[in-house]
């Protein structure tokens, strides 16, 4: 099957690698003048992996569109909208099955990935998710994991699990998208909270963070009309050994470097993900303490220490309110 991957960085360069390495004929693309994928021409490899030689690399995005049978897309969620505007105008795009692996909300309107690939391209029938745990470095170490895949319809869920599967990668089908990617998307903010306990030397209470992490979630899943149960998979309660424990996950170091009043200079998603989650709840009309306490320190500056201290200190509730 002929795979084409769009973006080339950490995540991007994997899905390529580990698509070669099933069996799939890969193009990798990257943007003109992108950094990464002048490395890759360069060198055959990045930081995280070596790319396989016959991984064909491009930065025509029409090439790498026409070639493929699946399109993966792995790029910032934030630039999503504007990308789906350059993908909309390409040629038979009804023939290709998509594939997201980004996870995050768009700022300002909230909106989940599959949702703005639908109001782009006019469909969200032929897009799905794929999320859960792992990280690239284990991977590429044969260090065996279990994820997620999830879209509207059943039968292209199956069809992108067979065509992905393998004993280095477990997949599971999805079976509510709205959670998924919900859970999937808060799960870096959780991230950001872990990374404060650990630059605080509170790591101790990531245990707390992380049952009441995933009960805030689902109550916010629940209201928005997906199956609450969702949280506690893959997308997120799966993902909180990468997320919130793991040297590797971006969200958590960038929340020990936020405390700790250190420069980190890679995406942690979180950081826009929780603006979107503060205006969900208010749609919602929805408490997220948790959330809430994160945009706090990030974005309204408030000192971290007093509102972690706040945020375990308030009044006693029974645990599953």
């Amino acid at each position: 099957m002929k795979v084409a991957v769009l973006g080339c960085g950490r995540w991007g360069s994997f899905h390529a690698w580990y698509a070669r390495r099933i069996g799939h004929q890969v193009m990798l693309w990257g943007r003109p003048g992108s950094q990464h994928l002048t490395e890759l021409r360069q060198k055959g490899r990045n930081e995280y992996l070596v790319l396989p030689a016959d991984v064909e690399l491009t930065d025509d995005l029409a090439a790498a569109v026409a070639f493929a049978e699946i399109v993966v897309i792995s790029i910032s969620s934030q630039r999503l909208r504007e990308f789906c505007g350059q993908l909309k105008n390409l040629p038979q795009l009804e023939q290709k099955k998509f594939v997201l692996c980004m996870k995050g909300l768009e700022i300002d309107t909230g909106k989940r990935l599959s949702t703005i690939f639908g109001e782009e391209l006019g469909t969200d029938k032929q897009v799905a998710v794929w999320v859960g745990p792992g990280h690239v470095q284990d991977f590429v170490r044969e260090i065996p994991n279990c994820m997620v895949i999830a879209s509207k319809e059943m039968q292209l869920t199956k069809e992108l699990v067979k065509a992905f599967g393998s004993p280095l990668i477990r997949f599971y089908f999805g079976e509510d998208l709205l959670g998924t990617e919900i859970g999937a998307a808060a799960k870096n903010v959780m991230g950001l909270a872990a990374g404060m306990l650990d630059g605080m030397g509170y790591s101790s209470l990531k245990g707390a963070l992380m049952a009441r992490g995933t009960r805030e979630l689902s109550r916010l899943i629940e209201k928005m009309g997906g199956d609450k149960m969702t949280v506690y998979g893959l997308s997120h309660l799966g993902d909180y050994e990468a997320t919130l424990f793991s040297p590797f996950s971006h969200n958590r170091c960038f929340g020990e470097a936020f405390i700790k009043g250190e420069h980190f200079a890679k995406l942690a998603e979180g950081v826009y993900t929780v603006e979107a989650l503060m205006d969900i709840a208010r749609d919602y009309h929805l408490e997220l303490p948790i959330c809430a306490t994160v945009y706090a320190i990030i974005h309204e500056h408030r000192d971290p220490r007093e509102e972690l201290l706040k945020l375990f200190l308030r009044d006693n509730k029974a645990e599953q309110d």
